[in-house]
């Protein structure tokens, strides 16, 4: 496995040359391709050698140019400061928040970590309390645009040593669901769960595309085949309706992945609405943000689970957030074959359903640029949408 190009002696030799700061030269969203997706990772540069990557992917290609603009912000400034420069950042426009801006300060703010825990010889769990557990339990996925496929996804999975799998079995348009479409969801789900026994824990998501009262019953009927959470029943922007659900149904919910800072948070989680949050740490803030919201959720009795459905730093700013948060569950993705491939470094890879602790110091990876030279961002790749149709979001994704 190919390492990082500097020892932690020398970095530690860079941090204090002559008594001065280490400054940042240069902040770069280097965007990517891989797998027929699109990605946006962030370089940041110091005039002393030190290397920080991140990531920024959420879709537009809008959010590199962003990361850039942010970049000449902080250029010149300690890369040690970083709630210093994400304050800066965050409240740089008087129109603040929204996906682009906050992909870009998560990105940026990743990279940062990177920096400082490979200044300070540490891995990045390391600087935000030191870990709280040895591994970290992860999922694969079960569903398909047939019964039959369900079934065949989850057994592959499983022959993987994995013990949980997360499944959208919903083909349906628009949030009103057809007896048609509710009917092969409820098959895929009980053939699912016939194949793989009591055991392996089932999640269903829902990508927020029923209306309450279709929630409500859909829950209902699901509660007999045990599904560990219920995700995203209804769309993300009203609360009162996630609200409604939650009162109805037997059933754990989970949402969050589409909400963004400590801010909307504050909004959902004193209405004991759901039993998991999944914010993603590409746009809720990045790694200290994501860790102030799963403080949040502690104090209302509530597990965290990073959304990650993206590239290898999501992965690994995920990793190390999880390693350090108590009440954290469970981990999504990462365990595309290709990431190891793009990246210098230990990446961390699934086994028996968990992911070993990740390395560092730092992040422990760099992006291999060699890699990103041969991967260039592609006008023709899906984008990152949860498309309408049969099994829309993941029939197209290789889960293996």
């Amino acid at each position: 496995m190919r390492n990082r190009c500097q020892s932690t002696s020398d970095i530690r030799r860079h941090v204090t040359t002559w008594g001065l700061p280490v400054k940042i030269s240069s902040v770069k969203a280097v965007p990517a391709s891989a797998q027929n997706r699109n990605f946006v990772f962030v370089k940041i540069e110091t005039d002393e050698g030190i290397v920080g990557w991140g990531e920024a992917t959420s879709g537009p290609l809008a959010v590199a140019t962003m990361v850039d603009e942010f970049g000449r912000v902080i250029t010149g400034k300690d890369p040690m400061e970083i709630e210093k420069h994400w304050q800066t950042l965050y409240h740089y426009f008087h129109v603040r928040g929204g996906v682009v801006q906050m992909s870009a300060i998560s990105g940026i703010e990743i990279a940062l970590w990177d920096i400082k825990g490979q200044a300070l010889g540490a891995p990045v769990y390391e600087l935000l309390g030191g870990k709280v557990r040895d591994r970290i339990w992860t999922y694969g996925r079960w569903d398909g645009p047939t019964v039959e496929k369900s079934v065949q996804n989850a057994m592959n999975h499983i022959e993987k040593g994995l013990t949980a799998l997360k499944g959208d079995p919903f083909e349906h348009r628009g949030i009103f669901i057809d007896h048609a479409s509710e009917e092969l969801a409820l098959e895929k789900l009980r053939a699912v769960r016939e194949a793989v026994g009591p055991e392996i824990e089932l999640f269903v998501e829902v990508h927020g595309r029923l209306c309450p009262s279709d929630a409500i019953r859909v829950g209902n009927r699901m509660e007999e085949y045990r599904p560990f959470f219920f995700e995203e029943p209804v769309p993300p922007q009203n609360l009162d309706a996630l609200e409604r659900v939650a009162d109805r149904i037997n059933i754990p919910i989970s949402t969050g992945e589409r909400l963004l800072t400590k801010y909307d948070f504050a909004d959902l989680l004193p209405r004991h609405a759901v039993d998991l949050i999944q914010p993603d740490i590409m746009y809720a803030g990045g790694i200290l943000e994501t860790k102030k919201i799963a403080a949040m959720a502690e104090a209302h009795y509530v597990g965290i689970q990073p959304h990650n459905c993206y590239g290898p730093f999501s992965t690994l700013a995920a990793l190390h957030l999880d390693t350090c948060t108590p009440n954290f569950l469970i981990q999504e993705g990462g365990i595309h074959p290709w990431m190891p491939d793009a990246v210098i470094g230990d990446f961390p890879v699934q086994t028996d359903g968990y992911f070993g602790i990740p390395p560092g110091p730092g992040l422990g990876c760099a992006m291999d640029e060699k890699w990103l030279a041969a991967n260039p961002w592609d006008e023709n790749a899906k984008p990152w949408v949860h498309r309408q149709g049969n099994n829309p979001s993941r029939q197209d994704i290789d889960w293996s």
